[in-house]
């Protein structure tokens, strides 16, 4: 059975470094994903998707409010997707999910983790 668990969330001050986890199991990350999606759900507002990552290419896309300071990768070895965030704001708290499509495209996301919290006080 697929399954997606996240970790490495906590409470930082702002300016500060997290990296959360991804770690796939069930499916091979490579070769049974065609792309795997960090989402942000901050409180109040809808979902975001902030990065993802083509799984076979390792073609990344950032939406603009992280870009320069996320950066998504992947440990094919370890089956595993990285987020790591630097210089955090303020505005990128909230519970972090990570989710994989397997069809075409990044828009079926049909896996998803049961998130990770992450804090950030200025």
């Amino acid at each position: 059975q697929a399954q997606l668990v996240e970790s490495g969330g906590g409470s930082v001050q702002a300016g500060g470094s997290l990296r959360l986890s991804c770690a796939a199991s069930g499916y091979s990350i490579r070769y049974n994903y065609n792309c795997i999606q960090w989402v942000l759900q901050a409180p109040g507002k809808e979902r975001e998707g902030v990065a993802r990552i083509y799984t076979m290419s390792g073609t990344t896309y950032y939406a603009e409010s992280v870009k320069g300071r996320f950066t998504v990768t992947q440990d094919n070895a370890k089956n595993t997707v990285y987020l790591q965030m630097n210089s955090l704001k303020p505005e990128d708290t909230g519970t972090y999910y990570c989710a994989a499509a397997i069809g075409v495209g990044c828009a079926d996301l049909r896996y998803w983790g049961q998130g990770t919290q992450v804090t950030v006080s200025s």
